[in-house]
């Protein structure tokens, strides 16, 4: 029987890619979105969840469950972006950032955990960034939600392991994705002390993003990530670089690691 996969912010970007492929691999794929009748023509169904309305994550997993009797795989891809000084970042858009980007996930899982015991079986994929290894300049808040996001994993995993419920993370690196055109962007302020640097770091992220490879590098991972009986912690995804600044991070000194990113944002 195809393993049953619901997909959070499937409808466009890296939860549209990895849908697309895993349909073409045979998986029942059921993506979500906050307006599905915006992707009528979808090739894998689209269903009505915001992981910001614990009652819409509810409905969305129980119309899953009342149409395939099960649900096997939740990849918790749906998230936002933000950049901004940290100072100048207006509160309510640092919570609506956790809440989409932590506290959202949390409650998706939440919700399919009593089906996952029930089967005694399931698997849970947190789709995070390289972003959350390090806290990035004028990227701070982002770096911080998809961090915890993380670290959440590593607890869940210990709680889980009686249940046979697996749990990883997938960070991606940068990739040819729309995440710009929904990013929160603080603006660059006229009298803001941090208006030359963050000015020139944005654009920079802007153009990284333009830059970046296909999405269907993280889709080919996840499909690795299913088919592993026992799936490790942490995945990475993305260029050679991205990767090895994790490793860097871990093997220099703080102030030296610190110096790297000051050094490649020219700040």
């Amino acid at each position: 029987m195809s393993k049953v996969v619901l997909i959070t912010g499937g409808s466009s970007g890296i939860g549209k890619a990895i849908g697309a492929f895993l349909t073409s691999k045979g998986f029942k794929i059921y993506g979500t979105s906050r307006n599905p009748e915006n992707y009528k023509n979808s090739i894998f169904p689209i269903i009505a969840l915001d992981v910001n309305d614990v009652f819409s994550i509810t409905k969305a997993i129980d119309e899953v469950i009342l149409k395939e009797g099960q649900l096997d795989v939740l990849i918790n891809n749906a998230g936002i972006g933000i950049t901004g000084p940290i100072e100048e970042i207006p509160q309510a858009q640092i919570q609506h950032n956790f809440d989409t980007n932590f506290f959202g996930p949390i409650n998706v899982i939440k919700g399919v955990l009593p089906q996952m015991r029930k089967q005694n079986s399931g698997l849970v994929i947190n789709i995070t960034s390289i972003a959350g290894y390090m806290g990035l300049p004028y990227r701070g808040i982002y770096s911080a939600s998809k961090g915890a996001l993380e670290t959440l994993t590593e607890a869940f995993r210990m709680e889980l392991k009686d249940f046979n419920v697996h749990m990883t993370n997938i960070a991606p690196g940068d990739f040819a994705t729309n995440i710009a055109a929904g990013r929160f962007h603080s603006p660059v302020k006229e009298n803001s002390p941090y208006k030359e640097k963050y000015a020139k770091v944005l654009k920079a992220i802007d153009e990284d993003v333009n830059k970046s490879s296909d999405p269907i590098a993280v889709a080919k991972m996840v499909f690795k990530v299913i088919n592993t009986k026992k799936p490790k912690i942490h995945y990475k995804v993305g260029a050679f670089m991205q990767k090895f600044s994790i490793i860097l991070k871990f093997i220099l000194p703080d102030k030296t690691y610190e110096k790297l990113l000051i050094n490649h944002y020219k700040l």
